[in-house]
């Protein structure tokens, strides 16, 4: 037999990564995805808001069911949804209902003060 010095180098293996705190491993389960896209729907419903009365109404109901399917997603266990590793955030959802409110407040001050016409004008 060899001896000891004869043998190949052992090369020093680096020790295994730490595994991740409960915290840092829940928050990279969490997707902020829907913030920006529920911000640019609330946009362009306050821009079109200056033609007609449907934009705001309509796009706040579609964040409003939005902000549902969400909610849905976090709390319901019979929704297919609840059962994936990435979910929404809850500020994610928090935004998204807040556009939904912030769009049917302003369909109803202007139906209620007639500012802005229902159909678009020709």
């Amino acid at each position: 037999m060899a001896s000891y010095r004869d043998l190949p180098p052992v090369y020093r293996r680096r020790a295994p990564a730490r595994p991740p705190d409960d915290e840092t491993e829940t928050a990279a389960r969490r997707s902020h995805a829907a913030i920006p896209v529920a911000i640019v729907v609330a946009g362009i419903g306050f821009y079109l808001s200056r033609y007609t009365l449907l934009a705001p109404a309509v796009l706040g109901i579609v964040l409003l069911v939005s902000g549902g399917s969400l909610l849905s997603s976090r709390l319901n266990p019979l929704s297919p949804h609840f059962y994936l590793t990435r979910k929404p955030s809850w500020s994610a959802i928090g935004v998204v209902f807040l556009g939904a409110l912030g769009l049917l407040a302003e369909a109803y001050v202007l139906y209620s003060s007639r500012i802005a016409p229902f159909l678009p004008r020709p």
